[in-house]
């Protein structure tokens, strides 16, 4: 008797598969993904919110063999989960799958490292199971409908995050295919995260990666212990992209699997802002740079974008630090007058700064283009139209930004992104220590952060009683 049609059976036969057969390239990749994701987690665990997310983890977890990054302390690997997606995503910094509009680093990588150092397990699972995560996630995400769902009010981060963590966890505890199945049943109960704190603030977006992470941890314990799941938990009738997608793309789930890697699709952020406004930022400083200009110059600028970012990224950026890290306004006036570059311009003391309240006040215009909208978000695009007292007009688009796969970072900057990032805290040639661990596939995990010094303290950033998110 034929099995009923399940899209999530056949993805999880995929993913299931891949155990022990995941292609260098792609193992390389995943180092890159962990590199970038630890950094972020380094800098992001001194931020307030992450220590609260901490806090919580250790009080809640107790003793355990997972590291929580910045800090002596260890706890079980779901609450390391939770604290460390947390940091991850804590500042705007963690790499995204454009399309998925969603954080995988911080959710994958997140769940993995902390399962994998109380399972002992080396760095080949480690590292295969970064890729099988990003691949579950990250095919969550773009067959749920994403610019429709995020539009909707769901955060994509938390929502198709617990299907990447669940992923990964079933790799590291060496599940089939039908047992990874029931952990994307069971996943899809304890998918969650709204967009709320783009219209009202507060600090909920900064554990959503977190709370991913340790759900789909959550999920996959589950599984292990015989608890079942819905057999099409993300394409059923009820399923995840139905229940949450007003126009889902089931078909993505399993399409050109084996051709079509979403760890190839990863944009690795230079900026700490949110990259749907990245192509303005980079357009913006392109022409600053190009131009030799300054704020008192210019009359008034006009910007284009893709709808949501004219939507979801029109608002003051001086009134918070997520406000302007999310500000497409802030972010423009940023480029001419701070470094987007350095996430101290993203910091309290600077982001009230009288100079860039003033030149954001000039952006006067913040308008949807069809251009933009037909490529989002698989392509980024935004263009800038700065006007100046002089009568000159300056334009400049961006269409596929720096630190996309269309023009992605080297693993040479990526680590020098590292190194800025962890510079206070970590030994300066901490990267280069973590490509070499994780290039004996025969390595154990466990330990791997003790050796090369992240669970030491972290450098505090940003003053904690300053900022208010």
């Amino acid at each position: 008797m034929a099995r009923p049609e399940s899209l999530t059976r056949d993805l999880a036969d995929f993913l299931a598969g891949l155990s022990g057969r995941v292609d260098g390239r792609l193992l390389a990749r995943s180092t890159d993904a962990l590199i970038d994701t630890l950094g972020c987690m380094a800098f992001g665990a001194s931020q307030p919110w992450s220590q609260a997310a901490i806090a919580h983890g250790l009080a809640t977890g107790g003793e355990g063999s997972a590291t929580v990054v910045g800090h002596r302390a260890k706890t079980t690997p779901a609450m390391a989960a939770f604290a460390n997606g947390a940091s991850a995503h804590a500042f705007e910094l963690d790499d995204v799958h454009e399309e998925a509009i969603s954080h995988p680093g911080a959710v994958v990588v997140a769940a993995a490292l902390a399962l994998a150092e109380e399972s002992g397990v080396t760095s080949l699972d480690l590292s295969e199971a970064i890729v099988i995560g990003y691949e579950a996630m990250g095919r969550a995400g773009i067959a749920v409908g994403p610019a429709a769902h995020m539009l909707a009010g769901f955060h994509p981060t938390s929502m198709s995050g617990v299907f990447g963590s669940a992923a990964a966890a079933g790799r590291l505890l060496g599940f089939d295919a039908a047992r990874l199945n029931h952990a994307f049943g069971v996943a899809v109960s304890l998918a969650s995260g709204t967009m709320e704190f783009a219209a009202s603030g507060g600090m909920a977006k900064r554990m959503h990666a977190g709370r991913a992470a340790e759900a789909g941890l959550l999920a996959a314990s589950l599984a292990a212990h015989g608890f079942e799941g819905a057999a099409d938990g993300l394409a059923g009738r009820y399923g995840f992209c139905n229940v949450f997608g007003t126009a889902p793309a089931t078909e993505l789930l399993t399409e050109a699997l084996g051709s079509r890697w979403m760890i190839d699709e990863i944009t690795v952020k230079p900026y700490a802002a949110c990259s749907d406004i990245h192509p303005l930022i980079q357009a913006t400083a392109e022409l600053r740079a190009e131009h030799r200009l300054t704020a008192g110059q210019i009359d008034r600028i006009e910007a284009e974008c893709p709808t949501k970012a004219a939507t979801q990224n029109s608002m003051d950026g001086t009134t918070s630090v997520m406000a302007a890290q999310y500000s497409a306004q802030f972010n423009i006036a940023a480029a001419i007058l701070a470094d987007p570059g350095d996430p101290a311009t993203y910091g309290p003391e600077r982001i009230g700064c009288p100079a860039i309240a003033d030149l954001q006040a000039r952006v006067v215009s913040l308008r949807a283009a069809e251009q933009f909208d037909e490529t989002y978000a698989k392509k980024m695009g935004g263009g800038v139209r700065i006007f100046l007292r002089s009568g000159e007009v300056l334009e400049r688009t961006v269409h596929g930004q720096w630190g996309s796969m269309h023009d992605p970072l080297s693993p040479q900057q990526i680590d020098a992104k590292f190194a800025s990032l962890v510079s206070g805290s970590a030994a300066t040639d901490l990267a280069a220590t973590l490509r070499s661990h994780l290039a004996d596939p025969s390595r154990p995990v466990r330990g791997m952060l003790r050796r090369i010094g992240v669970e030491s303290e972290s450098k505090q950033l940003l003053p904690r009683e300053k900022v208010q998110p």
